[in-house]
């Protein structure tokens, strides 16, 4: 089924939940008007001319979003990119810009490899300090730079990072039951943090 530029998977059979215990409104929203279940997944077919080769896998529906000028963004390809670009520093990340002008991203960083980066590091400096060191931000900012240069157009450019002292809350539901980030938690539970991303800024905040 089309949604955006995508195409989600949907799934219906007698091996397909018939729904949530006692919560008909998730219910309700998980399943489309034919009875299909909305899986949240996209597909493209491996090979257009030849069906039969099968799917593959292409990113999570549920997490893209549109910038106010009504741009998608494909959150999971953009976030692999992210990583890459700035490796070894962060160790995973969460887009942002749902019906803002640019897209932003929270930074979990790679601890390990942010002390790596700062000769006076120990093991007695807190990641509090990590992320505001001006070689950790310097190094994100230059590979973010780097990623923009290959990437301008406004689905793929990001325009700000914040690097976060705090893991990922398991209480928060913000690590799903299979150990991935779990995108929408992350952003609902630090929301005043995006509001920080997008403010002013300050000397924590990654301006690209």
């Amino acid at each position: 089924m089309p949604v955006g530029s995508k195409m989600e998977l949907r799934v219906k059979g007698p091996s397909v939940t018939p729904g949530y215990w006692r919560q008909p409104e998730l219910t309700e929203t998980a399943f489309d008007d034919d009875g299909f279940f909305k899986m949240g997944d996209a597909g493209k077919l491996v090979d257009i001319d030849d069906p039969a080769k099968g799917l593959v896998f292409d990113g999570r529906i549920a997490e893209n979003f549109k910038l106010s000028s009504g741009t998608w963004v494909h959150a999971g390809d953009l976030r692999v990119a992210a990583i890459a670009a700035c490796a070894p520093v962060i160790q995973d990340a969460v887009v942002t810009g749902h019906d803002r002008d640019e897209i932003g991203l929270l930074i979990f960083p790679n601890v390990a490899a942010c002390r790596g980066l700062i000769a006076e590091a120990t093991d007695a400096m807190g990641v509090g300090e990590l992320v505001v060191h001006p070689l950790v931000l310097e190094t994100v900012m230059a590979g973010l730079g780097k990623h923009n240069e290959h990437n301008p157009s406004g689905s793929r450019r990001i325009g700000r990072a914040l690097l976060l002292a705090e893991p990922p809350n398991i209480d928060a539901n913000e690590i799903t039951d299979k150990g991935y980030l779990n995108q929408r938690a992350v952003l609902d539970h630090r929301a005043g943090l995006v509001e920080r991303l997008y403010g002013d800024g300050g000397s924590d905040v990654v301006v690209v």
